[in-house]
């Protein structure tokens, strides 16, 4: 059986790796949104591995209401991409940083 600890560094690595690919990448809207993906993945990593340690399904419960969430909010992060890239025809950040219509 793994140990509860190994969970829990998994979920640090993959969350440090997000904080990692956030503040080095802030050019790239995509990259962006996937790191924030990637941020939600270690924390349900860390939700599971509490669940499964403390024998309560709250923890699993609570991560199929986040993945709920995350779906949703990369099908429209993705939606206003598409939008972004046809009207300026880049998705660079620092290229859409007006509010002008």
């Amino acid at each position: 059986m793994i140990p509860l600890s190994h969970y829990l560094a998994l979920g640090a690595i993959l969350f440090s790796i997000s904080v990692v690919g956030i503040f080095l990448n802030r050019k790239n809207v995509v990259i962006l949104l996937m790191s924030i993906e990637l941020m939600l993945l270690a924390v349900n990593i860390n939700f599971i591995a509490f669940s499964h340690y403390l024998q309560d399904v709250t923890g699993q419960i609570f991560v199929f209401f986040v993945l709920t969430v995350a779906a949703a909010e990369s099908a429209i992060g993705l939606a206003i991409i598409i939008v972004l890239f046809r009207r300026r025809h880049t998705i660079n950040v620092s290229d859409l940083d007006s509010l002008k219509g």
